[in-house]
């Protein structure tokens, strides 16, 4: 399914650093363009066929079993296909497991760990459990200052923090409180055990697909003690996997679209390829960045920089707007910061290749010397 990079650039395509909607492999592209107008023998495009079809019944049930083998998810879980993107995870995991007397708690490492926090408060009693806020996300906490209670309902993180460039290297998991991960950002970049958690969800549209589609990962044991009855129907993770992630008509689009994904994924080896990949692509920038001089400077502590999301600044905004414009005439693209906190970020998801990270590398280095004089 790898194209070489001479063809990519025949086609135009531009070295995406985008921090999602992100960039898809070509190939996957290629293969979706092939399939556009007759997918799988049925004379209709993907974007037609019904939800309730045998071809649509054969595509989910690949695509469930693609993600059980990469991810190594025990039998005792579920494997759910939502919508309304991780937000709607903010709040549908507070309302469905937060009970009486109980309490979410939250990890906060960044924007969307505290958007999370913020939204579960809204309908279900939540405590921070530990936080960074305070030296602007720059760091992540000790596992010795994560403050567990007995009437915790679970302790929530946010593995990879895409806005400051920050992931965990290993999620903490204290005894005795189940633990819930937002995993939007990195997963797929690596292998994680997926039995030390009782839910994972994550958001298709950085390493899983496009956007549209919410993945949820749950164990059967957890979502059989919480059947979310008192919710309205379609806010109960119970009604979801009773229709088998059909109660209302699913994503199909993006459904297909992240089956190609994982498909692409097995070519590549699997999670131990994809990740020895991830780490040399982040090794590479961050070499530029601390070889620079001060030109370029890392945004956190180095020991929990991402292998996602490289954050860093240059001298001033007015610099910053000259290496992102320049960059983008280059054929690079997606490299300026989050509009929260300005600087320049550079994603590199599962389908940004070595060849382009290498290409933005040479272009940091020349920036820096012109403009170095």
């Amino acid at each position: 399914m790898a194209i070489p990079t001479a063809q990519e650039k025949v086609l135009g395509r531009v070295d995406n650093f985008g921090a999602g909607p992100a960039a898809l492999p070509t190939g996957v592209l290629l293969r979706m363009q092939e399939e556009m107008l007759n997918y799988a023998g049925t004379g209709m495009s993907v974007f037609e066929i019904s939800h309730r079809s045998e071809a649509y019944n054969r595509l989910q049930a690949a695509a469930v079993e693609r993600l059980r083998r990469l991810l190594q998810i025990p039998e005792d879980y579920r494997v759910l296909f939502l919508q309304g993107g991780a937000s709607l995870q903010f709040a549908m995991v507070a309302q469905n497991f937060i009970s009486s007397g109980r309490k979410g708690a939250y990890v906060l490492t960044g924007t969307w760990a505290e958007k999370a926090y913020q939204e579960a408060g809204r309908v279900a009693p939540v405590r921070v459990a530990a936080s960074t806020k305070d030296e602007g996300y720059r760091r992540l906490p000790e596992e010795a200052e994560i403050q567990v209670e007995d009437s915790d309902a679970y302790l929530h993180f946010t593995s990879n923090n895409t806005i400051m460039g920050s992931q965990w290297p290993v999620i903490p998991t204290p005894a005795g409180v189940p633990v819930v991960v937002d995993m939007s950002s990195d997963i797929l970049s690596r292998p994680v055990p997926i039995r030390d958690y009782h839910l994972v969800y994550a958001g298709a549209q950085k390493n899983l697909g496009v956007a549209g589609l919410t993945v949820v990962i749950l164990k059967d044991s957890w979502l059989e003690e919480n059947p979310g009855v008192h919710l309205p129907k379609i806010l109960s993770y119970k009604t979801h996997a009773d229709a088998d992630s059909r109660y209302n008509t699913p994503p199909v689009f993006a459904v297909y679209a992240l089956e190609k994904v994982l498909e692409w994924v097995e070519e590549q080896g699997g999670l131990v390829a994809l990740a020895e990949r991830n780490r040399k692509k982040a090794e590479m920038l961050y070499t530029v960045i601390d070889a620079s001089d001060g030109f370029y400077t890392g945004v956190v502590d180095p020991a929990v920089r991402s292998q996602m999301n490289v954050t860093f600044r240059l001298a001033n905004e007015d610099l910053t707007r000259e290496f992102v414009a320049a960059a983008k005439q280059a054929g690079m693209v997606g490299l300026g910061g989050h509009r929260s906190v300005g600087g320049c970020r550079a994603s590199l998801y599962n389908a940004v290749n070595l060849d382009a990270c290498a290409r933005l590398c040479e272009f940091m280095r020349d920036f820096a010397r012109k403009h170095r004089g």
